[in-house]
């Protein structure tokens, strides 16, 4: 079977160094907060050119801390796309607010045209999902939220080194939200997450809100490092042993990122004119391809068939948002969020990691074309 990921060939050839590294953090004495903790916030913010940050326990976490941080209450109304992952939503709903959905463009992204006319005197945030592993178009968000002075929380769950006119996501809206998940471009083995910001008060207070509400950050502060909770906060973590994993694995998101893009190349080159509708690169973005993620109105009779093939794929997101019974009292009219239900129909996403081999996407092209050609 080619899996459609997998962290087996990864942890074979890191392994000894792996195991080195966390016997010697756990045998330092500290589980929470420690050096590696403290290595890793600086070790990303250097990689992606961010001015201040916190690790938090998940992406999820990331999301519902920032909303907190901009003091979303209930009924406030927040801005995303209808085509992204539970989290972005279930983080709108627990911060309180009412998610509004908007449909999504050719290239599965937020449609930039129709937010307009979703503000109210209610819209507070838009959280843009950089889906897939590319921007969606900052330039037309950043110009919405400023024209009605909203807040921008980027979901950069997908798009780690992802870049919009060469600026690294998560610097362009006030805060920037990160997932370390295990299949994300830099994973951990275990759930792990970051939020990046420019604002030093919105810093301050996330710092706070990962833990407790407890201070340890501004010294003058009369209960600093004290167990005292300062503002209602949440517990979010990122030990240390999953610090010092990614502490290793942050030193190579740069080829990873080159494997991806050019695994992503090479199908793109050997599925031309298939009859696949291929991801494209969006103008001034630089993809780091989180997924290859295709179209095509046969999708789920190509999906069985490439799994009698022993060819795993997914399909990210087969139920749109406002399709979840969770979800089914968000008002909406007929045909609003059409886009967003016929690519859910037709997409599926076909095996891309690190440690994929060129010789595997050779295999999985050939036998893809094959099925292309009997049911074309």
């Amino acid at each position: 079977m080619k899996n459609f990921w997998t962290y087996k060939k990864e942890y074979q050839k890191y392994r000894k160094k792996l195991i080195t590294n966390i016997d010697k953090t756990i045998s330092k004495g500290s589980i929470f907060f420690g050096n590696e903790l403290k290595n890793f916030e600086k070790n990303f913010l250097k990689s992606n050119k961010s001015r201040y940050g916190v690790a938090v326990g998940s992406g999820t976490d990331a999301l519902l801390i920032s909303l907190m941080a901009l003091n979303i209450k209930k009924g406030d109304e927040i801005i995303t796309a209808a085509n992204t992952a539970i989290p972005t939503i279930s983080a709108i709903i627990n911060a309180g607010a009412i998610p509004k959905l908007v449909d999504i463009n050719e290239d599965y992204l937020i449609d930039t045209k129709k937010i307009q006319k979703e503000i109210n005197y209610k819209t507070k945030v838009i959280i843009p999902v950089h889906l897939y592993g590319q921007s969606c178009q900052m330039d037309e968000l950043i110009k919405i939220a400023k024209k009605n002075k909203l807040k921008i929380v980027e979901d950069c769950s997908q798009a780690q080194g992802a870049q919009f006119k060469k600026k690294y996501l998560g610097n362009l809206g006030d805060l920037g939200c990160f997932s370390f998940y295990p299949t994300k471009i830099l994973g951990a083995y275990g759930d792990g997450g970051f939020i990046t910001t420019n604002n030093l008060e919105l810093y301050k207070k996330i710092k706070r809100l990962r833990f407790y509400g407890i201070e340890t950050l501004d010294k003058k502060n009369k209960f600093f490092n004290e167990y005292y909770s300062n503002i209602n906060g949440v517990n979010s973590r990122l030990d240390e042993i999953q610090a010092t994993i990614l502490n290793f694995k942050i030193k190579k998101l740069k080829y990873f990122i080159s494997k991806r893009r050019n695994l992503a190349l090479m199908y793109k080159k050997l599925l031309k004119n298939s009859g696949l509708v291929l991801p494209r690169e969006v103008k001034n973005n630089f993809h780091v391809y989180h997924l290859f993620t295709v179209y095509h109105k046969k999708a789920r009779l190509i999906i069985e068939k490439l799994r009698k093939n022993n060819i795993a794929t997914r399909v990210i997101y087969p139920y749109p948002i406002q399709k979840m019974k969770a979800y089914s009292n968000l008002k909406l009219s007929k045909g609003k969020l059409y886009n967003s239900e016929i690519k859910s129909k037709g997409i599926f996403c076909l095996p891309l990691y690190p440690d994929l081999e060129y010789k595997d996407i050779q295999i999985i092209c050939n036998k893809l074309k094959k099925i292309l050609s009997e049911i074309n």
